[in-house]
């Protein structure tokens, strides 16, 4: 069951995303000719209005095709009129190889001709209408617009998940209860699991008040890992309803990026239900972390460390899958994070992403004219082998996740 609703998780982003584009085109008056779930050819489609709707037989994400994101594309009616075009030569043709004018033969095709011609001028008119709609015949900011509806429809999506967990869950607030005591830490012989830290040199109050004051006791030389503190700091701890004074040097540490004087404790947390207003916040602060961690992974992507941050979207569906059958909320944390990744991916300013089309509108404007369609095609060949080459690196690190010791959702 996991899977199924892991599967029908990514579904829903990949649709909303595409009708983020398809309703912004629509509303700015563009043509929108098929909107697909998959790519591919379509297995299974239908049409309404204007639209052809299906889905393809690779889940490799979706697409909408809007009239005139190619300026070189032929629309199918001038398609029908070169080929209505030639039948009407050809019927020409054998009119003046026919028997003399008013024949019976030559007023049929007469007939023809003119049901041809009215046809011929029926389509040059709704093609004229139709370039008028197109895509690269818009204002820029209507092709922003556009552009950037599938990205912010990713973005209200995360936002409004992370809302919901916040306000649901409340925040977690850490205390001074100790949780765990590190083996041969600088503690292990003075405090114990349960105790709960009042002040450390006089100073109390919140958990990040307590740690702070720890990082004041430094190395006497060069601060390195493992280093003692060469002061002593005063640690007064409640134990079974007394105050106990302990004298605990620090010890430096590197380990997962600390790089300060530790005690070797950790702290417990508690959850406190917070308000619609401090849930948003929240929220706004879990993207903003999120997205400047994800651009600082792509930008140093040639960096070894930053290059194992990579993953594809098989590592995510994976995430996903796992999440559901542990944790709903959980799992719905991982479609948040991959719904704000794939906004902060597809604005990247590289065609074919999203952020590619807006860089070259924004430049056009800039421009004032057109940047011509051989430039941005040379520029999109680089963008899709920088695509091609985190997809690789990303499906790389998945295959090695997922073959060595696996995701580990708990």
């Amino acid at each position: 069951m996991s899977y199924v609703l892991a599967f029908l998780g990514f579904v829903a982003l990949i649709i909303l995303h595409e009708a983020g584009h398809f309703t912004a085109a629509k509303a700015v008056g563009m043509r929108v000719e098929r909107f697909s779930l998959f790519m591919g050819p379509l297995l299974v489609k239908f049409r309404r209005g204007e639209t052809e709707y299906g889905i393809g037989p690779f889940p490799l994400g979706g697409y909408v095709r809007i009239t005139g994101m190619n300026p070189r594309e032929e629309l199918s009616e001038d398609r029908e009129i070169r080929e209505l075009t030639g039948q009407l030569e050809q019927l020409r043709d054998d009119d003046r190889a026919l028997s003399p004018a008013g024949s019976v033969r030559v007023q049929e095709r007469t007939s023809q001709e003119r049901a041809l011609t009215d046809r011929i001028s029926e389509l040059e008119a709704q093609a004229d209408a139709i370039r008028g709609r197109a895509y690269y015949n818009q204002k820029v900011w209507k092709r922003v617009v556009v552009i950037l509806a599938g990205p912010a429809v990713n973005l209200l999506i995360a936002f409004v998940i992370f809302w919901a967990i916040a306000f649901s869950n409340g925040q977690q607030v850490a205390n001074t209860n100790v949780q765990t005591v590190t083996v041969n830490g600088p503690s292990a012989a003075y405090i114990h699991p349960g105790d709960k830290v009042v002040s450390v040199d006089g100073v109390s109050g919140s958990e990040a008040a307590i740690r702070n004051q720890i990082g004041t006791h430094r190395c006497a030389g060069a601060q390195v890992n493992n280093c003692v503190a060469a002061t002593p700091a005063r640690v007064v701890v409640e134990r079974d309803g007394k105050l106990i004074t302990l004298q605990i040097r620090p010890r430096y540490s590197t380990a997962s990026g600390e790089n300060r004087p530790l005690l070797g404790v950790s702290f417990g947390a508690t959850q406190e239900p917070v308000s619609v207003v401090k849930a948003a916040s929240l929220s706004g602060s879990n993207m903003w972390y999120v997205t400047t961690r994800t651009v600082s992974v792509v930008a140093r992507i040639f960096e070894p460390q930053e290059r194992k941050q990579l993953h594809s979207i098989v590592y995510g569906y994976t995430a996903t899958q796992e999440s559901f059958a542990t944790s709903t909320t959980q799992a719905f944390y991982v479609l948040g994070l991959i719904s704000l990744s794939l906004a902060i991916i597809n604005l990247f300013p590289f065609l074919p992403l999203d952020g590619g089309h807006v860089f070259w509108a924004v430049a056009e404007k800039i421009r004032g004219k057109r940047i011509p369609f051989e430039v941005m095609e040379r520029a999109g060949v680089v963008g899709f082998v920088l695509i091609l080459l985190v997809f690789v690196i990303g499906l790389s690190n998945d295959i090695t996740t997922l073959s060595g010791p696996g995701i580990g959702v708990h």
